[in-house]
């Protein structure tokens, strides 16, 4: 494997895990107490996305082609769970506002 998605991986990543924080300083700056489940959640998803991120690094630096592939792999694994995570983020968030 030629390292097709990684440094993709690895930018949209870092990219979102600023989303990430940006949320929880959000909660937490407006004191909601019903966005503490939001909170909790997102916290998680930032986790995700940083392991993501440092297994797509991992699978850029390697010269192994066998952990290059491998890394690579986990790097999606995660970042597919992380993606899904902020769909639903964004889903509570909404919901939270609307109601």
């Amino acid at each position: 494997m030629a390292n097709n998605t990684s440094q993709h991986i690895l930018n949209t990543s870092a990219n979102l895990l600023g989303f990430c924080l940006f949320v929880i300083t959000s909660l937490k700056l407006a004191n909601r107490a019903e966005g503490i489940w939001i909170d909790g959640f997102t916290s998680v998803v930032a986790l995700l996305l940083t392991i993501s991120c440092f297994f797509s690094f991992f699978s850029i630096k390697t010269k192994n082609p066998l952990k290059e592939g491998r890394f690579e792999s986990v790097a999606n694994y995660f970042f597919i769970v992380s993606l899904t995570g902020i769909l639903a983020i964004i889903l509570l968030v909404t919901f939270n506002f609307i109601h």
